[in-house]
């Protein structure tokens, strides 16, 4: 898999979530969204963008164990951090989903800290390949 397209890519769906939620709520004049749609550029667009870039500017093993966990931690953390920020706030299925939308947030936000944590780790794993040169 290309790690880099692959980010590139998923970011720039997240950017059009993005842009339109905000359009949407500028233009109907409800902010209620706000919390979501910042994430979802945050997390969504610019973590997976900067993500791409780091693949794409040093060469991090294509075979590195910490990779392939740090790419589908980003992934799935980033889809389940906005998508239950987006279900705990609009409810979309009516009441009695409190609970499954509370943990669906909860565990979203909890695989995307683990992504940040095994970049972190992999920063420092795979230090010799981050270089000016």
């Amino acid at each position: 898999m290309d790690r880099t397209r692959f980010f590139i890519r998923v970011s720039a769906i997240y950017a059009l979530i993005g842009a339109f939620m905000g359009s949407h709520m500028a233009g109907g004049g409800g902010y209620q969204l706000t919390a979501v749609h910042a994430h979802i550029l945050v997390v969504g667009w610019l973590s997976l963008f900067a993500f791409g870039m780091y693949y794409k500017m040093f060469s991090i093993p294509k075979n590195s164990k910490l990779s392939k966990v740090h790419v589908w931690t980003s992934f799935f953390g980033v889809l389940g951090l906005t998508t239950g920020m987006w279900l705990y706030f609009t409810k979309p299925f009516g009441g009695g989903m409190e609970t499954f939308n509370t943990v669906f947030f909860i565990v979203g936000g909890t695989i995307l800290l683990i992504a940040f944590v095994v970049f972190a780790i992999m920063a420092f794993v795979h230090g010799k390949f981050i270089s000016e040169d």
